[in-house]
């Protein structure tokens, strides 16, 4: 009987291990200002609840109206966040239930059960016994291989910009030229010496005129009547949001109300600066 005992213990310490580690490969926990079980926003205060016992588990949690830059561009570095109400007359049942990108389900919770009548405290009492499946997971975000070379590479600017990279263990330079019908890539091998790091910076003002909009492989350059390259945007999943570079910031371009605006975040203050672009 010790031995069964000592069996079923160590199963599920080794069980939730392989869960911790899963979970460890997401980034955000998305949770829905309206689940899909309940008919208003926040009801019973269900999503203030859920992101709050999130984050006291260590979890990054946020609304899914408010993504950071990287998760709107990539979605699948967060799995979204699901009650299922299984309550009836007489208990109130809550499962936690966390779907990927794909909307494939990644973890399921214990069921928390509650048998107060008060539907408020009701909820609020089966959603912290539903989070006993996360306590004690310590949770440690670890980026993928795939997403380390990625944040890794490097971003060429255009109009000759001369950069120095590694591929294959092995220095090349990097030669680009900025108009879209004749952009050449030309990998040269550089002389044994230290080579330093020659970019041209970048304007802290944008040009006060239309910025026409040319197709790339990874979503638009905005050119000036120069022309010159201004900025470029990186398509993401989201209709109208781009993901790009200002001045060394991440920054998003998105539409608003008719208005293409750039915003970015400068010393803990959001910034923006609205862009007349021509597509």
């Amino acid at each position: 009987m010790k031995h069964k005992v000592l069996y079923i213990l160590l199963f599920a310490m080794g069980l939730n291990t392989v869960v911790n580690a899963q979970l460890n490969d997401y980034k955000y926990i998305i949770v829905p200002k309206k689940f899909d079980a309940f008919k208003s926003v926040n009801e019973y205060q269900t999503s203030t609840l859920v992101k709050y016992y999130f984050e006291e588990n260590g979890f990054n949690a946020l609304y899914d109206d408010a993504l950071p830059v990287d998760l709107a561009g990539n979605r699948c570095l967060g799995l979204l966040a699901n009650l299922e109400d299984d309550s009836n007359m007489f208990s109130t049942k809550i499962t936690i239930v966390l779907k990927d990108c794909n909307n494939v389900e990644v973890y399921r919770s214990v069921e928390g059960v509650s048998k107060i009548k008060e539907y408020d405290k009701a909820y609020k009492d089966a959603i912290q016994k539903a989070f006993v499946s996360f306590a004690g997971m310590d949770y440690n975000y670890v980026p993928q291989e795939q997403e380390q070379k990625e944040s890794a590479t490097v971003t060429l600017n255009f109009k000759d910009d001369v950069k120095s990279v590694q591929e294959n263990s092995k220095e090349h330079i990097i030669e680009q030229k900025a108009t879209t019908e004749e952009q050449v890539y030309k990998a040269v091998e550089p002389k044994p010496s230290s080579i330093v790091r020659v970019v041209e910076k970048q304007s802290s003002e944008l040009p006060n005129e239309v910025l026409y909009a040319q197709p790339t492989d990874f979503g638009y350059q905005l050119v000036d009547s120069t022309p010159k390259v201004v900025l470029k945007l990186q398509e993401t999943s989201m209709d109208n949001v781009f993901m790009t570079d200002f001045n060394g910031y991440n920054a998003v371009v998105f539409q608003k109300d008719g208005n293409w605006l750039l915003e970015y975040s400068e010393n803990g203050e959001k910034v923006q600066k609205e862009l007349d672009i021509k597509f």
